[in-house]
């Protein structure tokens, strides 16, 4: 089995951290928020994996793009559980951090995939 990147182990990372936090969160009686969140961060990684199997360049940076999305939403919920009292500033910063960090991974490939596209166009 070919190395799928440290992008793909952080986005699987984040998203068992996340998995570890409904469990607790569903465990108080938490169900509404820690559906929403556990759909989100698992997508990141899930449409980071599509990406990875993309036809094309411009395939590649709509399915990054998608989990750029995932992202944002991903830290909506998480600002709504550590504003709400669901969760405590210590495992919010960590999340948030870990998000913030796949975050500025994505979009760092996604610029380097236009910066490529650009090179070559202005090439031919």
């Amino acid at each position: 089995m070919r190395d799928k990147g440290i992008i793909y182990e952080k986005a699987k990372q984040f998203s068992l951290q996340i998995i570890d936090l409904v469990r607790v969160l569903q465990q108080n009686g938490e169900l509404i928020i820690s559906k929403q969140i556990f759909r989100s961060a698992t997508s990141i990684g899930a449409n980071y994996s599509e990406a990875l199997g993309s036809e094309s360049d411009n395939d590649f940076i709509h399915k990054l793009s998608i989990s750029l999305k995932e992202i944002h939403e991903t830290q909506y919920w998480l600002d709504l559980l550590k504003d709400g009292g669901f969760t405590d500033n210590s495992t919010y910063t960590i999340l948030y951090n870990g998000a913030e960090e796949l975050y500025k991974m994505i979009s760092s490939s996604i610029l380097t995939v236009k910066q490529r596209q650009k090179s070559c166009a202005s090439h031919s």
